[in-house]
């Protein structure tokens, strides 16, 4: 990457600057590649973050299977923990993750999950044998007490033994159907729509050695480090992340130094941080990918109330040019709200990109979808130093230190996060930021990561020049 003009005095974040097209010869947008050089397996540069209101096994599941990452929370209880990784392990790298209901149950149990839009809906299963399915569309229509197996489709299954994806869409297209059970010897293999069928050919799935989707898992810096790292490597995590809010310090360079001694043959991640003496102190200790940003996400109040943290652009491009001399990456973490925000990390030097808020408004997000008082569905989310979040981390502690630590909690506790209507799922967002970082690479003439990282040229713009590219309101 290279700015346009000289770098100005002070820090930049991403509405500061913007991408210069230059000569290309990428004819499309699908002959460019967005898989990362960090060693994670995944195909897409995307993260979602650990945050109990982003990231469960559902959601790290439909990710792998288009090729991003999943980072499940830190504060897991191990049961729990045990069950998600089980869970995304089993799920099929080519067909949707069933949702799974009674057909006694009643609309108002599905809507706490799937909502109206193309391609979505529930399979009902009884004693094992799956007797039909209702799509979205029907359960919006339906009365909220009435019985799921009075509506099902009874005839909308799929043999998981066809071909090719453009066989699924035909077969799916003709039968006037756009939402189906997936079977194998009679058994429940996942989903398919027109829309997964399609995305089957664009996308492609992270895969482990076995075959099977990767996650991530957060682990903490205090207490027995390296027996939570062996834990989770043997509950089957593909990438570990050593996360706290302020990652240049003694405690995580030595939990960083005591996991990366076990040489479980993971990518290790570690922050956060902003600088890049920060960045070399832990790739030194063991970190094989840094994690850059504090400050910058939707439900952080660190900078307002601490006024610690750095411009995002500005971080991710010092920490990435640290990471690299020492032949380790960069995710950065927090602060994107539109694709271009993803495109221009990438610039800088980021290897992945993670995202929080963003995602927590989806079908795949952990919790149950609720309607605010103009009938808008929408998902609580919070931050992770938050007084919710201390709560939940540190629940079962003696009452005077959960007391304490409660009375220093920072961050947003409840946020609603509302479902956009026509971008549900968390692979309809997926289309849109990959949509616009493809263009990005074409635009560059870059068919590649490497190849944008090198010829991507970056200029710095006002606040005017930002607002002139936001569309205008339709019908101005």
């Amino acid at each position: 990457m290279r700015l346009l003009a000289d770098r100005p005095a002070h820090d930049l974040t991403y509405s500061d600057v913007f991408l210069v097209p230059g000569r290309s010869g990428v004819a499309s947008r699908l002959d460019v590649a967005l898989a990362p050089d960090d060693g994670t397996g995944a195909t897409l540069p995307i993260v979602a973050a650990n945050m109990n209101s982003v990231t469960g096994p559902r959601m790290a599941a439909t990710l792998a299977r288009r090729g991003a990452l999943g980072v499940l929370p830190q504060d897991l209880p191990h049961a729990e923990l045990a069950e998600a990784v089980a869970w995304v392990k089993a799920q099929s790298p080519r067909w949707d993750s069933p949702f799974v209901l009674a057909p006694g149950d009643a609309v108002r149990d599905a809507r706490a999950s799937v909502t109206g839009g193309a391609g979505h809906g529930v399979v009902l299963v009884e004693d094992g044998a799956v007797l039909g399915v209702v799509d979205a569309a029907r359960l919006e229509a339906a009365a909220p007490d009435a019985r799921l197996g009075d509506l099902a489709d009874r005839d909308a299954l799929l043999d998981g033994a066809i071909g090719d994806p453009h066989a699924v869409f035909t077969a799916l297209h003709g039968s006037g159907r756009d939402f189906t059970a997936v079977l194998e010897g009679g058994v429940l293999v996942g989903t398919a729509s027109t829309r997964s069928a399609v995305r089957q050919e664009v996308y492609a799935p992270a895969l482990d050695a076995a075959g099977r989707l990767p996650l991530a898992a957060a682990l903490g810096i205090t207490g027995d480090v390296a027996g939570r790292a062996r834990e989770l490597a043997a509950l089957g995590v593909d990438v570990l992340v050593l996360d706290t809010a302020h990652g240049h310090q003694e405690g995580m360079l030595r939990a960083l130094e005591a996991v990366s001694a076990l040489g479980l043959g993971l990518p290790l991640v570690a922050g956060n941080v902003v600088t890049a003496d920060a960045t070399r102190d832990l790739v030194s200790a063991g970190a094989t990918i840094v994690k850059v940003g504090v400050g910058p996400g939707a439900m952080c109040t660190t900078r307002m109330m601490t006024a610690v943290g750095r411009p995002q652009f500005s971080a991710v491009l010092e920490c990435a040019d640290a990471a690299h001399g020492l032949g380790a990456h960069v995710w950065a973490d927090g602060g994107v709200r539109y694709p271009r925000d993803v495109a221009l990390a990438l610039a800088a030097g980021a290897s992945s990109v993670m995202i929080g808020s963003w995602f927590a408004g989806t079908i795949e997000a952990p919790g149950v979808l609720e309607r605010d008082e103009d009938g808008r569905l929408f998902k609580q989310s919070w931050g992770m130093a938050s007084t919710k979040a201390v709560q939940s981390r540190f629940g079962d502690r003696d009452p005077w230190e959960l007391a304490r630590k409660r009375l220093f909690a920072e961050g947003i506790s409840t946020s609603r996060i509302l479902l956009d209507p026509l971008r549900p799922g968390v692979e309809d967002l997926l289309d849109t930021i990959t949509t616009g970082v493809r263009s990005s690479f074409t635009y560059a003439g870059a068919a590649d990561l490497a190849a944008f990282r090198e010829r991507a040229v970056v200029g710095v713009q006002s606040a005017a020049g930002y607002e002139e590219g936001k569309p205008l309101p339709v019908g101005w």
